[in-house]
C-alpha cells in the first residue's frame, strides 16, 4: 500500500489534478509519484494478464471567496478520462464551507502497460450547459493505492 497527502490547502482549476507533497511510497515499483506533482503512475507488474489497484482518495473540497455556490465534484481520472462512477459531489451552502468527499476505484492495469490517475476537480453539475466554478481549494488530501491482484 502506498499513501499521499497534501494538508495545506490549494486551489485547483477546472479539469486539473490534485497535488501531492507528501508520501508514503510504494517500495515495490508499483507505483510511481514524484512529490509535488499529481499525476501518478500504475504498473502493470505481474506475470497474470493484469495489475489490478484499489485507489481511495479523502479530502476536503469548498468553494472559494469570490465564488458561486453550486456543485462542486472531484474524480479520480486515468489516463487522463475521469472516472464517471468515482465522482465525489458535494453542494457547499457558501463559499469557504468545506465539505470531506471521498473517492474509489479499481483500477485494472494490463501486464506490460502504465496507466496514470490522478484526482482531479471536474463538474458538479450533470447540466451540460452549466458553467462550474473556475477552481475550488482542497485541504487534507489523502490518496492510498494498495495492489489487490
Amino acid at each position: 500500500m502506498a499513501e499521499y497527502l497534501a494538508n495545506a490547502v490549494q486551489t485547483i482549476a477546472l479539469n486539473q489534478p490534485a497535488i501531492f507533497t507528501a508520501s508514503i511510497p510504494c517500495t515495490r515499483g508499483n507505483v510511481y509519484h514524484e512529490d509535488e506533482t499529481g499525476i501518478f503512475i500504475l504498473r502493470g507488474n505481474t506475470q497474470n494478464c493484469f495489475a489490478r489497484y484499489q485507489v481511495v482518495f479523502n479530502g476536503n473540497i469548498a468553494i472559494p471567496t469570490g465564488g458561486t455556490v453550486g456543485p462542486i465534484a472531484v474524480a479520480l481520472t486515468v489516463n487522463g478520462e475521469p472516472r464517471q462512477t468515482s465522482r465525489a459531489i458535494y453542494v457547499p451552502a457558501a463559499v469557504e464551507t468545506y465539505g470531506n468527499v471521498t473517492s474509489t476505484a479499481i483500477i485494472t492495469v494490463p501486464r506490460g502497460c502504465c496507466f496514470t490517475l490522478s484526482v482531479r476537480y471536474v463538474s458538479g453539475d450533470d447540466d451540460p450547459t452549466a458553467t462550474p466554478t473556475p477552481v475550488i481549494e482542497m485541504q487534507n488530501a489523502n490518496l492510498t493505492i494498495s495492489r489487490i491482484a
